[in-house]
């Protein structure tokens, strides 16, 4: 995404609405692979992601988990730029039920660090570690720890990026045997600052032992990115396969730093 665009008020509102106790949940928060994009020093930025589960569970899958299917999560993430290569970040997650209830997921923190890039290299490389809690609404871990290596090429016709993610459960009656959940992105650019491609997650299970085909998670995206009005834009809609949760998500992330 692209820095220096002005704060956009209506968003900003939806960002702050009235939380309330309501029933749990397990839609998504963040569907986004991470690129080289970062802040620059002394600089805030905000992200919204949102992202709603079209056709989803229906069924809890642990206690106090409440199925996916037509939630609505918004989650603002504030970001700030510390030197040219290292970034800090805080998410806010807050969902929507179809009830039309609203109320707080917890809250995460990341540290993100991009290595110097020589000049004219179209290759990137560099590493986010994420630390949360999370509501048991959406997680049966309630505090969780990502790590995330980011390894990238990009030209000026092509973005070919994957996120070789490591996401370990601290807490709870669960396995903290660290889960392999790549993320990729292949993009392809088509004019101004459109880009348009595939965008790839998946949950494969404990690294000591990956889950059988039929027990990991796969969600494909067709996805474009642009600009508007000076605002940055990722639009998504996918499928999951074998056990994913959703079996339809639409995804959009909007960016605006002030």
């Amino acid at each position: 995404m692209h820095p220096q665009r002005p704060l956009a008020p209506p968003l900003l509102a939806l960002a702050l609405l009235g939380l309330n106790a309501a029933p749990a949940l397990a839609a998504p928060d963040e569907i986004q692979v991470y690129t080289e994009e970062m802040d620059d020093p002394g600089q805030f930025g905000l992200e919204l992601h949102v992202n709603y589960s079209a056709v989803g569970k229906t069924q809890p899958a642990y206690p106090h988990q409440t199925p996916p299917n037509h939630v609505l999560q918004v989650t603002p993430e504030f970001s700030y730029g510390i030197t040219p290569n290292l970034e800090a970040g805080l998410y806010v997650p807050f969902a929507i039920a179809p009830d039309g209830r609203s109320y707080e997921n917890g809250l995460r923190g990341r540290l993100k660090y991009m290595a110097p890039r020589p000049d004219g290299s179209p290759f990137f490389w560099g590493l986010n570690v994420e630390l949360g809690h999370s509501s048991a609404r959406v997680s049966e871990s309630q505090t969780t720890l990502e790590i995330r290596p980011i390894i990238g090429y990009r030209d000026k016709n092509w973005l070919a990026d994957i996120n070789p993610i490591l996401d370990a459960n601290l807490s709870a009656n669960t396995s903290r045997v660290p889960a392999f959940e790549p993320a990729v992105k292949v993009s392809r650019h088509l004019q101004g600052e459109t880009w348009a491609g595939l965008e790839y997650y998946g949950s494969y299970g404990p690294i000591k032992h990956l889950s059988q085909g039929a027990d990991q998670s796969h969600y494909l995206f067709g996805a474009v990115d642009f600009a508007y009005r000076g605002y940055d834009f990722n639009l998504g809609i996918g499928r999951g396969y074998a056990a994913a949760d959703d079996k339809w998500v639409i995804k959009g992330i909007i960016a605006f730093p002030f």
